[in-house]
């Protein structure tokens, strides 16, 4: 069968942080891209990952969790149910082996080569050749999603279609991934298939979600961590990635149905891609953008994700928000039933097991702030402090401790947000503004300090087993961010506070931080006040 040059196996393709002790197998330094089996191999020395890109680096874990499953033997229960006995042992060992890592990748050796004219390229479909217009094809900025393309606007960087910068086959595999997960809905590039011609996509699986993964001190441990612990049904010779399918998908008829969490994280894309390379096969001059399957979608199912309720019953994944700091996520990731809000939250199903490998884990969040369709706005990518210790399954002290501490953080932002756009409304005496300004301003004040509040009252939670509760302060923590509500307020309402009607708006509107009153409500018709509201 015909191959490219370009391999994902040994070729540099994944940007990475070494661990500060580790040190070259040769007399060179130490690269900052490595191909997979190099990742693999020397996980145990390598820090984390270093995609630049959220987006991009979610999409590669979950396809990194799919391969380390496999070359760690851990894609089923086993004969008695031993999985999480047989991930210690991996763990205990301190790497993955040589022979196991060589082996996998020798035998699907010929379905990683990111360009394979006549063959099969890695996650691409050869048959766009075909069944694509060969004169309307995507272009090279459509594919890096942080470059305008067409009559989008510049984000990062500008750049034109008619002199495009090609990109390095590294660019080149990372946005393919992104594409896969993230990929918008709607009209795409015509794709003909038995004498049908299309041109409508659906969006990927992971787009406009957040996603959480527990990250540990080296690669190695982020990656079994990542586990998931197979269903017992799971039978690991049929869970299998799409490029160790026997044959291409079928894109008249829906995905096929996952058979575990291999195929259920890495074979779920609702686009089907071609990158064309250039002469030299170290950069893309071209690709095929298109859908990937007709007929009924699959429903979104991720174990990655913090999954939702509507108010009219629909499960949805929380979304990615540029605006929203992670710790105001922490008690949907620690804890198995979360202080019940309107949206029910329930826990990523990874950080029910994680925490077995080490209680030192990190939480990394990784997501893209988007629309369904065309709009992207911002990149989301944040850690916290080691935290997976805290975890309901360890410590069932902290379940109240965590969960009233991001309510009462919430709580007094709430506060905050109504109480400024009731004293805009007072002061220009219009019911109707929105007062969006001031709340903008607000909350730029309030939640920097509040995260600060709440990840120094989280260290002080006690876990030494000889005090009940975790020494959590109720009272304490309510006044803590009161007095942070309070003076965001003082600093954004001070300039209107020097003449009659600004400070009367201001002491009016200022009963909203505690709660508000009746009078409080009667005493400004067409705005709403609230006397009572619950902490989540």
């Amino acid at each position: 069968m015909p191959t490219g040059t370009y391999n994902l196996i040994d070729q540099p393709c994944v940007p990475v942080r070494w661990k500060p002790d580790s040190t070259a197998s040769t007399a060179d330094a130490l690269p900052d891209l490595v191909g997979l089996r190099e990742l693999l191999l020397r996980s145990h020395d390598i820090e984390s990952l270093a995609v630049a890109d959220a987006p991009a680096h979610a999409a590669l874990l979950r396809i990194l969790y799919a391969i380390t499953a496999r070359v760690a033997g851990l894609t089923d229960q086993g004969v008695e149910g031993d999985w999480d006995e047989r991930r210690l042992e991996v763990l205990d060992h301190g790497r993955f082996l040589t022979e196991e890592v060589d082996g996998y990748f020798e035998e699907f050796r010929s379905r990683f080569f990111l360009f394979a004219p006549g063959g099969r390229p890695w996650m691409q479909d050869p048959r766009l050749a075909e069944q694509c217009d060969a004169a309307n094809t995507a272009g090279v900025n459509k594919l890096i999603v942080t470059r305008p393309s067409g009559n989008n606007h510049s984000w990062f960087r500008h750049d034109t279609d008619i002199a495009p910068e090609l990109p390095t086959a590294p660019e080149a595999f990372l946005s393919l991934l992104v594409w896969h997960y993230y990929g918008p809905s709607g009209r795409c590039s015509s794709r003909e298939v038995k004498g049908v011609k299309t041109a409508s996509a659906t969006a990927g699986p992971l787009r406009t979600a957040l996603s959480y993964h527990p990250e540990g001190n080296s690669l190695f441990e982020t990656l079994l961590a990542g586990l998931l612990p197979p269903e017992e049904s799971v039978n690991g010779q049929e869970d299998l990635c799409p490029w160790e399918q026997e044959d291409l998908p079928d894109p008249d008829r829906p995905p096929r149905q996952s058979q575990g969490p291999r195929s259920r994280h890495t074979g779920r894309s609702q686009h089907a891609l071609l990158l064309l390379p250039d002469e030299t096969s170290t950069h893309v001059r071209d690709a095929f953008i298109t859908w990937a399957y007709r007929g009924e979608r699959l429903p979104r199912e991720d174990d990655y994700l913090i999954w939702q309720t509507s108010q009219q019953g629909n499960r949805y994944p929380r979304p990615a928000d540029a605006g929203r700091a992670l710790w105001r996520d922490l008690d949907a990731l620690l804890l198995q039933n979360p202080p019940a809000g309107s949206a029910h939250p329930r826990q990523p199903r990874v950080f029910r097991s994680a925490a077995e490998v080490s209680e030192d884990l990190r939480v990394r969040a990784l997501g893209f702030d988007q629309e369904g369709q065309a709009k992207d706005t911002q990149f989301v990518d944040a850690s916290t402090p080691p935290v997976l210790g805290y975890a309901e399954a360890n410590d069932p002290r902290t379940v109240p401790a965590v969960g009233r501490l991001r309510q009462f953080g919430e709580l007094y932002g709430r506060r905050l947000d109504r109480a400024v756009k009731h004293a805009w409304a007072s002061y220009v005496q219009d019911a109707k503004a929105d007062g969006a300004a001031w709340a903008t301003e607000a909350g730029a004040r309030y939640w920097p300090h509040a995260e600060a509040e709440f990840w120094a009252q989280f260290r002080l939670l006690n876990r030494s087993g000889e005090t009940t509760d975790s020494d959590f302060d109720p009272a304490a923590t309510r006044r803590a961010f009161l007095r942070l509500a309070e003076e965001a307020y003082d600093a954004v309402t001070a300039p209107v506070t020097r003449t009659l009607r600004g400070a009367k708006a201001v002491s009016q509107a200022r009963i909203d931080l505690y709660g508000g009153t009746p009078k409080a409500r009667s005493a400004q018709p067409g705005l709403r006040v609230k006397t009572k509201e619950p902490l989540s």
